[in-house]
């Protein structure tokens, strides 16, 4: 029953903890491109390039457009002196530039 207990009032912090190991795993794996040896492999990895490409890039856009929403959202708050909206804000910007810095970052490392 203890056991039980616990993990009922600890769902939320296991949920993140096993998406964060998730996201690290899938980071991982994407960093580490295998090496294959053998003719007209590009005519099959060409395409999981571009959707790589693809993938990093809407990361980017979607990074972009979360900042930008945040900083007029932040604006906003900061002419009606809403602290709590700020705070918001800031967390959103924060995150739109986490996102936009890995695709800028993955893209600038040649990962695409």
């Amino acid at each position: 029953m203890k056991i039980k207990e616990v993990i009922r009032k600890n769902q939320n912090r296991l949920k993140k903890s096993v998406l964060g190991v998730l996201a690290v795993s899938a980071a991982t794996v994407s960093l580490f491109p295998q090496t294959v040896m053998a003719s007209g492999v590009s005519d099959v990895t060409q395409p999981l390039m571009n959707l790589k490409t693809l993938v990093i890039s809407i990361i980017g856009a979607v990074g972009v457009i979360i900042l930008a929403k945040n900083v007029m959202e932040f604006a906003q708050a900061y002419q009606q002196q809403d602290s709590s909206s700020m705070n918001s804000a800031i967390k959103g910007i924060v995150a739109g530039l986490i996102m936009a810095a890995i695709s800028s970052v993955l893209t600038f490392l040649g990962i695409s």
